[in-house]
């Protein structure tokens, strides 16, 4: 956009217009900052009449019906953009400003200044740290069909304003013509911390169609920003003196460039050389870089460039990921992101005044404008996308994903508000225009891209129909070295050979700290993972494993860098793509060498939940408590506890699977209830009777499977019976889902703490439990529509 200084604060876009040279402007002077308390013997003076007291108030208001508002219209999948905004409406003159006194002493005109001064500081760190998240290297690895989108999601808007401009010059007034080529210019945008934000949002940030708006938004960004700086110095060539001010203008921006680069870039690799291996960076670095952005900003504003220019350049050189990235990112994301940077998208909302509106045909104008840029949008990423052989509801979801507008759109009509190129009443449109925009694309594209449709009528992908003789696909998932260990206990135990080969995928679960770019990284190609020592600890234990069992095991080892909330995305895409019949996924709590529980995460727990519920085949969870083994024998002693139903048909297929290796000893004990018919559904009890047969024909010709049946009453007795089982195992498995009045299980559902392992799963992960026993607990493919 068009660059120069701006004001320290427009206060309100809509002040009365006042004759000849008079203003009214204010002087601050003498203001009072501390209110001396409710002592105060002087009654004259209130607290709101100070400017710290009522600071802190307007923040816990601004604050507080922010949040009420998205408390409220998150249920509609509305952003919390559009809260922001409203809130600032509900602020502002359009609603508070009908109470004139209310708001003269709640949000005087003078207190301005504070709020203004603030919002700009968040907004500066907000963008300095999308600048650390992003990775311009990614660009080098982008494909075509990224390049393709987001090279023509570009140009064609850009060409087609052009155009535009040529036909409406002569209809605008010149007066009005500024305002009119920045406000084309600010919609041809494509700012990638805003399409990123939106992604996670909606939640799809790992999914095919996140990866694709992120690759093709960060292209984007960059050629808009380029086409804005070529636009910008075209103009200044059409100036008379324009020599002296391109000259002039090029010195500047180039000597800002070449500070950054030569004195911000060496700063950050002193720090990270000054910062020892898998620690954090200190907090004098943190603040020592926290005082260069404002160095940039400063030097960028006198430069004549937009104030966010300089820190954004700035986070670009910080190198992403630990330690330095994603220390600055963990140490000021909250604040920036949750508190400070929302205050400029407020405070811009409390300057739309919707009751003063005088140039109806001007603001006809702006809308029409903003209906066309958007139009040439949405056709400038859909034909592309269709043409690159996306899906049409998916290249509709991403038109509308990469049109949507943010902050960074807002902090430029702020900005131009500011320089008065835009009049109050033009701000107002613009800021509406973001408002529905934003609020607009979310709804649409939840309607049109479902990430979890991908899995529908994805049948028979388990255990059960897959033939001893074939090739067992499993996928592993670990984020911590001792996961890798208990797998590869387990993919032992399942005795691949030349009759029955094994296909092992490891997914390597890192997560994403100081980038905004998930990774899913593939090692057979010789990608390199950044995850550090403790991932390539990971990868070398599963590679021995291939190497040990060579011919009969194959091995794909991946890194999935990303957020904790949408890990579960990247593990059943692979699961998806690999064909893989079942995921073996890591319990979230961990015990030591002495049986002491070390681990309870959360957020692992909330991977687990959402992988059994979104999953493409059948998912198992591994309780490892083999830290101190007993004696080790030959014999690894497998038990299977049977009350029947899918999922333990699936865990007794796992099991029978394992019983062909002479190593494994396999007893499988039915939990039969007094009545024998009772909670029986007449399918199941088909089902269960079929694969309890063919267990029993398999142990005749085995001597390694046993097979015996046990009759309870109630979940008492079975709950007696399975701790008996637990020192006589190695390795226990059970089905996770049983149907409610299974009588055998009555009265265990109520102390069911953990219902992603069932009741009898939830009674062997218990944390006082010392006896050193692993437990597979088992879920059959959940098949949708059925």
């Amino acid at each position: 956009m068009d660059g120069g200084t701006g004001s320290a604060a427009f206060s309100r876009l809509h002040r009365p217009e006042l004759p000849g040279n008079v203003t009214d402007d204010y002087c601050y002077v003498d203001i009072a900052l501390h209110s001396p308390g409710i002592w105060e013997t002087n009654g004259n003076r209130n607290f709101l009449q100070f400017a710290l007291p009522r600071l802190q108030l307007q923040l816990a208001i601004i604050f507080l019906l922010t949040q009420s508002l998205h408390l409220l219209l998150r249920r509609f999948h509305l952003p919390r953009l559009v809260s922001e905004i409203l809130a600032g409406i509900i602020l502002g003159p359009t609603i508070l400003g009908q109470l004139p006194k209310v708001q003269a002493a709640l949000f005087p005109r003078e207190g301005d200044v504070y709020l203004d001064l603030l919002s700009k500081i968040g907004y500066i760190f907000f963008i300095f740290l999308c600048g650390v998240k992003m990775d311009p290297r990614t660009v080098l690895r982008t494909g075509i069909k990224a390049w393709t989108i987001g090279v023509l999601a570009v140009t064609i808007p850009v060409s087609s304003g052009l155009v535009l401009n040529l036909f409406y010059q002569s209809r605008i007034h010149k007066y009005r013509w500024p305002a009119y080529k920045n406000i084309v210019g600010i919609q041809n945008l494509f700012p990638f911390p805003v399409i990123a934000s939106m992604l996670v949002d909606l939640k799809i940030m790992n999914s095919e169609l996140g990866r694709l708006a992120l690759a093709s938004a960060l292209i984007s960004d960059l050629v808009s920003n380029l086409t804005s700086t070529i636009i910008t110095y075209g103009r200044i060539g059409q100036i008379g003196f324009a020599n002296v001010i391109m000259v002039h203008s090029t010195f500047l921006t180039v000597s800002l460039l070449l500070f950054i680069f030569f004195v911000g870039r060496p700063l950050c690799l002193w720090i990270i050389q000054k910062t020892p291996e898998g620690k954090q960076v200190s907090r004098f670095h943190v603040i020592l870089m926290s005082i260069f952005v404002l160095v940039v900003v400063l030097l960028t504003d006198n430069v004549g460039l937009n104030y966010q220019y300089g820190p954004f350049l700035f986070g670009l050189l910080v190198p992403d990921g630990p330690p330095l990235g994603a220390t600055l990112v963990d140490r000021l994301e909250t604040l920036v992101s949750g508190l400070l940077a929302p205050l400029l998208v407020t405070f811009c909302g409390m300057n739309v005044n919707l009751v003063e509106l005088y140039d109806l045909r001007f603001i006809g104008t702006v809308w029409m404008v903003i209906g066309m840029c958007l139009l040439l949008k949405l056709v400038a990423i859909f034909v592309p996308a269709v043409i690159c052989r996306v899906p049409l509801k998916d290249a509709a979801a991403l038109a509308f994903t990469m049109s949507a507008q943010g902050v960074v759109q807002m902090s430029f009509y702020y900005y131009n508000a500011v320089n008065q190129t835009f009049d109050g009443e033009t701000f107002s449109m613009l800021t509406m225009s973001v408002l529905i925009q934003a609020a607009a694309a979310n709804v649409i594209v939840k309607a049109l891209y479902d990430y979890s449709r991908m899995y529908t009528g994805y049948q028979k992908r388990d255990i059960q129909h897959t033939a001893f003789h074939a090739e067992l696909r499993v996928l592993s998932c670990g984020h911590r070295v001792d996961d890798v260990l208990a797998v590869r206990k387990i993919l032992e135990a399942s005795f691949p050979s030349r009759e029955s080969p094994l296909a092992v995928y490891a997914l390597h679960l890192v997560e994403l700290a100081g980038r905004a770019h998930p990774q899913l990284i593939d090692h057979q190609l010789g990608q390199k993972s950044s995850g550090g020592t403790r991932t390539q600890k990971m990868i070398e234990v599963l590679s021995s494993f291939e190497q040990q069992y060579t011919g009969v095991v194959t091995m794909q080892q991946f890194t999935a860098m990303s957020l904790t909330k949408f890990m579960h995305h990247d593990i059943c895409t692979v699961a998806f793509n690999k064909l893989a019949s079942l995921i073996i996924l890591p319990f979230h709590r961990k015990w030591n060498h002495q049986g002491k529980l070390i681990l309870d995460s959360g957020s692992l727990r909330a991977i687990n939940s959402d992988v059994l519920e979104m999953a493409p085949c059948s998912v198992s969870i591994l309780i490892d408590r083999h830290k101190v083994r007993r004696n080790p024998s030959a014999t690894y002693n497998v038990g299977v506890a049977f009350f029947g139903g899918m999922d333990d048909r699936e865990a007794l297929a796992y099991a029978r699977r394992m019983a062909q290796s002479p190593d494994v000893h396999l007893t499988v004990v039915r939990f039969v209830p007094w009545d024998i018919y009772a909670g029986d559904s007449q399918w199941d009890a088909v089902l269960d009777a079929e694969i309890l047969k063919e267990t029993r024909m398999q142990g005749t010709h085995q001597d390694n499977i046993v097979y015996k049946e046990e009759r309870v009453k109630d979940g008492a007795e079975t709950a007696l019976l399975i701790h008996a089982m637990e020192e006589a195992f190695d390795l226990i498995m059970v089905g996770r889902r049983h149907k409610d009045d299974t009588p055998q299980l009555l009265g265990l559902s109520e102390w069911n703490d953990l219902p992603e392992l069932g009741p009898v799963g939830d009674m062997l992960a218990a944390p006082d439990l010392s006896t050193p026993i692993s437990v597979l607990v088992v879920q059959h493919q959940n098949v949708k529509g059925i």
